[in-house]
């Protein structure tokens, strides 16, 4: 594993380096296998990185979308991470729809939601079901209790490991999420973080002992590239 942890000054500028990330791991993956998968995550922070990459001139045709978790709610509710990405991002450029790989959630239970997403992403990456297929890249937030995607401390999604996509658990609401597993066989994982709240769980995550199932995000330790790209007020103490 490759990583690499970077402090920017403010907001605005954490989300200018995270885009320039973005697009070059874009290039290189169509340069090279002719398409570039993302699985984008929720929450408050992504949403101008989301308005910034509508604003580029990108061969949208061979551009992937898929989601690292979503809530388990319906596509037009205002909690879904699908809706927030068509209204800052995909819903403004020309995207093929059916390049755009939603997570299911009107099915009978989140159970079949879950299967069926990973049939999906195993039919979409042609995957035998040995080897986890390889996202390019997985982009990952972090809450202050450090969990990341739906992955929460202490719940059961976390031992799930021969699967790619499960059912999370945050305040007896389910939610589908990619396990650490499939998240970690990604080429790049590339977390953005904001705010001062999120400093006493990044100080447990890069401490070099702390309970894993505590402080999720510990679990995160991809094959590829693992960047951390923190605001100043989140990664005061990282500074060196």
């Amino acid at each position: 594993m490759n990583k690499t942890v970077e402090v920017l000054p403010d907001q605005p500028a954490l989300v200018t380096r995270a885009l320039e990330l973005i697009l070059s791991k874009l290039e290189t993956a169509i340069e090279q296998r002719g398409r570039f998968t993302i699985a984008l995550s929720g929450g408050s922070t992504p949403k101008p990185l989301y308005e910034a990459i509508a604003n580029q001139k990108l061969p949208w045709d061979k551009i992937h979308i898929f989601w690292g978790d979503e809530r388990y709610v319906a596509a037009d509710h205002p909690d879904s991470n699908e809706l927030m990405a068509r209204r800052a991002w995909l819903d403004r450029v020309d995207i093929p729809a059916a390049n755009i790989h939603p997570v299911p959630t009107l099915e009978a239970n989140p159970e079949l939601a879950a299967a069926k997403y990973e049939q999906q992403l195993k039919e979409f990456f042609n995957s035998s079901g040995v080897e986890f297929p390889w996202l390019d890249v997985v982009l990952l937030g972090m809450g202050d209790d450090a969990h990341t995607a739906s992955l929460f401390p202490h719940t059961e999604a976390l031992k799930v490991s021969d699967r790619l996509v499960t059912v999370g658990n945050k305040d007896a609401n389910p939610r589908i999420t990619f396990t650490y597993p499939f998240i970690n066989s990604a080429r790049s994982v590339i977390f953005v973080v904001a705010g001062a709240n999120k400093r006493p769980a990044l100080a447990q995550v890069f401490a070099p002992v702390a309970d894993d199932f505590t402080y999720p995000s510990r679990l995160i330790q991809p094959q590829g590239e693992l960047w951390w790209l923190l605001d100043a007020a989140a990664g005061l103490e990282l500074q060196h």
